[in-house]
């Protein structure tokens, strides 16, 4: 089941985001591993707008995405799927329900950032529809910016678009 998140699931949204980092060291990214998870405050300003949705299985939140809308487009700012979770489509079905939520606004689609060959990143997404953005728009771009003065250009990351027809 997927619903909007409430202000009680942060500490298990920072659960998941710690626990989903984990695969990252299997690839030699043990920074990513290691990143802090976003703060409940932050945390509270996605459930506060309703740009923050959760998978619950048996009543236990197994994953989450947040969005914000970057250029006309639904951004996915983060999406998580604990690992005991993986593997079952969570992310696709979340990804899906922004996507609802991006037409029901008449945005033009998705964007997101992402690890370009890390499988369950840019892969995982062109499986979904997106296709890499070699010039991003203007808000895209500075989220990319941002991203590399933080460092995640350590390794190689795109901008990825999925638009409507």
């Amino acid at each position: 089941m997927i619903r909007l998140a409430r202000t009680s699931d942060g500490p298990r949204l920072r659960q998941i985001e710690a626990a989903a980092g984990e695969p990252f060291r299997e690839l030699d990214m043990a920074r990513i591993a290691d990143d802090t998870p976003p703060t409940l405050e932050t945390l509270a300003v996605y459930i506060d707008d309703g740009r923050c949705w959760v998978h619950t299985e048996d009543e236990v939140v197994s994953s989450y995405l947040i969005a914000d809308v970057v250029d006309g487009y639904a951004h996915v700012e983060q999406v998580s799927v604990h690992p005991d979770y993986s593997g079952r489509r969570i992310g696709a079905a979340l990804i899906t329900q922004l996507d609802g939520w991006a037409r029901d606004r008449g945005l033009a689609g998705l964007t997101l950032t992402t690890y370009r060959d890390v499988p369950w990143n840019a892969p995982y997404y062109n499986r979904l529809g997106f296709e890499t953005v070699d010039e991003p728009t203007a808000g895209l771009g500075a989220i990319r910016r941002h991203e590399a003065l933080n460092g995640l250009d350590e390794w190689p990351r795109v901008a990825m678009r999925r638009a409507f027809t």
